[in-house]
C-alpha cells in the first residue's frame, strides 16, 4: 500500500478535496458500512491507488468530511459569525439568523446529518471530533459576546445550552414535524430562551 502523504501541488490538493467531498457524500447517502474504498474511487472518478495516496482507509475520508460537515452544517453558528461578526447587528438579529441558518443547512444535508449522528454513537473518534467542535463554537460565541460588551456568569455552560437548543429546535422542525405543535409559536419561544441565555437575565 502507498504511504499516505499530504499534497502540495494545487492539482493534488484539489484531487484530495474532491475525494473528501465525494467520499463523504456517498458514505452518507448509502451508509458508512455499505460503501467500500472502491465505491468511493468510482464515485469520485479517481483510481483506488489515488485514494490510498492521501488516506489510509474510508474512515479517514469520513473523518475529514465530518469535520467540514460539523462546521458548515451541524454548527451554522460558525458561518453566521463569519458573515456577521464584524457587522453591527443586534443580539435579536443574531439569534434569528442562527435559527434560520440551522434550519437551512440541516435541511439541505439530511443524509449527512443522520449518518454523522449514527457514527457519533458508534465511533469514539467521530464523537471526539463532535465534542471538540462544540467547544470551538462555544469559544466563538464567547468572543462575539465580548465584542458586544456582554459579560455573562457561567458563560460556557450557557453557550453549551444555546448550541443544544438550536440543534434540538432544528431537529424538531426538520425531522420530527409533530402536527400537534404550532412551529411559529415554537420559533418565538425558542428565540426568547436563546436571548435570555445570551443576555444573562435568567
Amino acid at each position: 500500500m502507498t504511504e499516505v502523504r499530504e499534497p502540495v501541488k494545487k492539482t493534488s490538493i484539489e484531487k484530495k478535496e474532491k475525494i473528501i467531498e465525494k467520499g463523504f457524500e456517498i458514505l452518507c447517502e448509502k451508509g458508512f458500512h455499505n460503501v467500500s474504498t472502491i465505491d468511493i474511487a468510482r464515485y469520485a472518478g479517481v483510481s483506488t491507488g489515488c485514494i490510498y495516496q492521501y488516506f489510509s482507509d474510508k474512515k479517514a475520508i469520513f473523518v475529514e468530511g465530518a469535520k467540514i460537515c460539523l462546521k458548515n452544517i451541524c454548527f451554522p453558528l460558525l458561518e453566521v459569525f463569519e458573515k456577521y461578526q464584524e457587522k453591527d447587528i443586534t443580539i435579536e438579529e443574531f439569534v434569528s439568523r442562527v435559527l434560520e441558518e440551522s434550519i437551512k443547512k440541516q435541511n439541505l444535508s439530511r443524509n449527512a446529518h443522520q449518518e454523522l449522528m449514527s457514527m457519533c454513537c458508534l465511533d469514539e473518534e467521530i464523537q471526539n471530533i463532535f465534542s471538540q467542535m462544540e467547544l470551538e463554537v462555544t469559544k466563538e460565541i464567547e468572543t462575539f459576546l465580548q465584542k458586544k460588551h456582554f459579560s455573562l456568569k457561567n458563560s460556557k455552560e450557557r453557550m453549551h445550552l444555546f448550541i443544544q437548543i438550536v440543534d434540538d429546535y432544528s431537529h424538531e422542525v426538520i425531522y420530527h414535524q409533530h402536527v400537534e405543535y404550532d412551529y411559529s409559536i415554537m420559533y418565538e419561544e425558542t428565540k426568547k430562551i436563546l436571548l435570555h441565555l445570551l443576555k444573562g437575565d435568567l
